[in-house]
């Protein structure tokens, strides 16, 4: 192959992949280089750019009205701030010895080499397909882009009947779960674990299934789809268990994502347990000078567990798109990692979690207590004052606070957020006790649920120390 740089000087930064980290990984490297300086090509296979894949359950079930309110940055946008951005091209190979990718145009077929000084790659994740008898039907849908969202939307519109199954019940299955409901169709969730959402400890999935079934959802644990049936016409007509089988005109699959590396590895790049990219804390793909990756990719370090993880979430997406841009800008910047929260809810029951669950803990080597109580979220006597659940989990002999699950209405989700900042601080469930909280009746009782379970956290502690 023949590569040749441009000839204006400048550098030329690649970026393969078109939304969060890529994107913010251009834009910031183009606030601190001029065109003159860096020149920018990014490569996204799809019709959009920088959007919210976590809104696209909301925009299926009607919540929010329009596809475009999800975009948070247009092509056009970014190609008016220098960036050369290329949709519908997929890159299909990368050489790191010539420092060049190849790309296809997936209209035309068309296929280029670009070469690159530095490279980001943010190719994101993918929705996992397990290799089962039917699963190439017409209907059966896994939802990771805005394209994959009209997909579905195009598919619930034309269905001739309204039964939905959906496979899996971790965050996506159950919020996609939640949408087709809105959309009216009867849905049945089919998930191989003892209860939805196994982010959570069982006991604390056991509330959110509760909660699916008060909103008409066939819930079927302890499942595992083995085949889905089609029609002569080729569309999906029914999902199968070993000793069951679900009707279904369409079939959502909520099983999670893989980290997409296909490229990354075939170039020879390093990868992890998880299948993820593994880089520096300044992002660098590890033993690669001129190579970055961020977003759904990449594995992270969980600061609890001191273990490489892979958590498919926005905000970590766009923070390392800030952290890659600076760098490669000729700044400076780091990402420590994460503690592993996240938030979600099922009409109006939220769920939160941050740090290790129970088996996670168990796998690090931690002896742990834990501790579950159940308060409110506002002051009893207030008005609207609705119960809420919180899990603890403390390390045995430090008291070092190691999980926090919450389970609740209004009020419950966002309070996993005092967990995420005492998990990032290192602090023990003794120290919690102690913080200053904001108070009054209308927002919560006079000792907040987190600080009720950190209390209870550090009586099982004390009671165990020797």
């Amino acid at each position: 192959m023949s590569m040749s740089r441009g000839s204006n000087g400048a550098e030329r930064l690649v970026v393969i992949g078109g939304d969060a980290a890529g994107m913010s990984a251009a834009s910031q490297a183009r606030r601190l280089k001029g065109p003159d300086e860096l020149e920018i090509v990014a490569f996204e296979r799809g019709h959009f750019t920088s959007y919210s894949a976590c809104g696209i359950p909301y925009w299926v079930g009607g919540d929010v009205s329009d596809r475009d309110e999800l975009i948070a940055r247009t092509p056009q946008e970014h190609r008016a701030r220098d960036i050369d951005l290329r949709l519908r091209t997929e890159v299909t190979e990368i050489d790191v010895e010539k420092g060049g990718v190849r790309a296809r145009d997936v209209d035309s077929g068309e296929e280029s080499w670009t070469p690159y000084d530095k490279l980001v790659i943010a190719t994101g994740a993918r929705p996992i397909r397990p290799d089962l008898p039917g699963i190439d039907a017409l209907g059966v849908h896994g939802v990771q882009t805005l394209d994959d969202g009209q997909d579905l939307l195009d598919t619930l519109t034309s269905a001739r009947g309204r039964r939905a199954v959906v496979v899996g019940a971790g965050y996506i299955g159950v919020e996609m779960a939640e949408a087709l409901i809105n959309r009216g169709f009867e849905v049945t969730v089919v998930n191989r674990g003892r209860e939805p959402m196994s982010t959570l400890d069982p006991d604390m999935g056991r509330l959110v299934h509760r909660a699916m079934e008060g909103l008409g959802i066939t819930m079927v644990n302890d499942a595992e789809v083995t085949k889905l049936h089609m029609g002569e016409d080729g569309r999906v007509r029914a999902v199968a268990t070993a000793d069951a089988e679900y009707p279904a005109d369409v079939v959502v699959l909520g099983i999670g994502v893989h980290p997409e590396t296909a490229l990354a590895k075939a170039a020879g790049l390093p990868l992890g347990e998880h299948g993820g990219l593994l880089t520096d804390l300044a992002m660098r793909v590890r033993g690669h000078e001129n190579i970055w990756a961020g977003g759904d990719c990449v594995e992270v370090l969980d600061l609890v567990s001191g273990r490489e993880r892979h958590i498919a979430l926005g905000t970590h997406a766009n923070k390392h798109g800030q952290i890659i841009g600076a760098n490669v800008g000729g700044g400076y910047a780091t990402f420590p990692g994460v503690v592993g929260t996240a938030v979600s809810k099922v009409c109006d029951l939220e769920i939160a979690r941050t740090g290790l669950r129970e088996k996670d803990a168990r796998r690090a080597g931690l002896q742990f207590e834990t501790v579950t109580i159940e308060s409110t979220s506002r002051a009893r006597y207030y008005p609207s004052a609705s119960p809420m659940t919180v899990k603890m989990l403390a390390e045995r002999r430090t008291g070092r606070l190691l999980g926090v699950q919450i389970v609740g209405r209004e009020g419950a989700g966002k309070r996993v957020d005092i967990a995420a900042v005492a998990l990032t601080a290192g602090m023990t469930v003794e120290q919690m006790t102690a913080l200053d909280l904001g108070y009054a009746p209308p927002f919560s009782p006079v000792w907040d649920p987190v600080l009720v379970a950190a209390r209870k956290a550090a009586a099982a502690v004390r009671n165990k120390t020797p």
